[in-house]
């Protein structure tokens, strides 16, 4: 493999299809590998299972995504530090780099209490895995407007080992994902490609179907001196067929690979 950028497909974006159709699509797409998200699917959680299938369809797991979301509060186990932890395993345990990681809910006071500094704590425990934490947005409902997270949706406004940056969900809190991007720097570790048109909302379009600038964070990039992957996360359920399924990963992918391969002319 060359030395460009990892584009990764996470598992997510096959929902509803389960883990496996991941590797497999991953595999016949010509992706460089998957980020895994870690949920009630079985599979996700098991490394001899991912191992099987990383080495079935020869394309490597290069990223974890801890379950931090609503709906999988009791994975592994209902303390978010555990969950961290078995991340980190499953992580070092498959040889991936990166464990995607959300803030704290605002309900997780004990846990968001020494987030910062029990998070490095957990990092330090796996040598070369890195826990970069993951911007987020407001949600908005019924006309009003809360934000569900501690300290805050906006992780370097907390300030973090490292980061991952989601265009996504730079779109759904009215964010430029460039100036997030600059306010990240060199702390900058993990891409997650999705488009939004800036609703209010997180939608995980194919970028380039929303009004975000996801080819021009792509093109800066390599003037940042980034060395993370980039992981494809969009939204396919109400794709009306496995075949339209496929061909919006492989948009997204022939678009991360036309715009990471074509600098900025600035940072070329």
């Amino acid at each position: 493999m060359t030395s460009r950028v990892p584009v990764l497909l996470s598992t997510s974006s096959v929902f509803p299809e389960r883990t496996a159709a991941a590797f497999q699509l991953a595999a016949a797409l010509g992706y460089d590998g998957v980020e895994v998200m870690v949920w009630t699917d079985a599979v996700s959680q098991d490394a001899g299972a991912l191992a099987g299938l990383a080495k079935h369809y020869g394309v490597p797991v290069l990223s974890v995504h801890a379950p931090c979301l609503l709906v999988t509060q009791r994975v592994w186990s209902p303390d978010p530090w555990e969950r961290l932890r078995r991340s980190g395993e499953l992580a070092e345990t498959l040889g991936a780099p990166t464990v995607v990681v959300h803030p704290p809910f605002t309900w997780q006071r004990d846990y968001a209490r020494n987030f910062a500094e029990g998070l490095h704590d957990v990092a330090e425990r796996f040598d070369g895995v890195l826990f970069p934490v993951e911007n987020m947005y407001p949600v908005r409902m019924a006309g009003r407007q809360f934000v569900p997270y501690v300290p805050g949706w906006d992780p370097t406004e907390a300030g973090y080992d490292s980061y991952t940056l989601d265009i996504s969900h730079c779109a759904a809190s009215h964010t430029d994902s460039l100036a997030m991007a600059d306010r990240m720097g060199a702390k900058l570790a993990h891409v997650h490609l999705g488009d939004g048109t800036g609703e209010g909302r997180d939608e995980h379009l194919v970028p380039g179907r929303g009004n975000q600038p996801c080819a021009e964070l792509l093109r800066s990039l390599a003037g940042r001196d980034f060395t993370g992957s980039v992981a494809v996360e969009v939204s396919t359920r109400g794709a009306k067929s496995r075949a339209v399924r496929e061909a919006d990963l492989r948009a997204a992918l022939e678009f991360a690979r036309q715009h990471l391969g074509t600098p900025s002319p600035v940072d070329a």
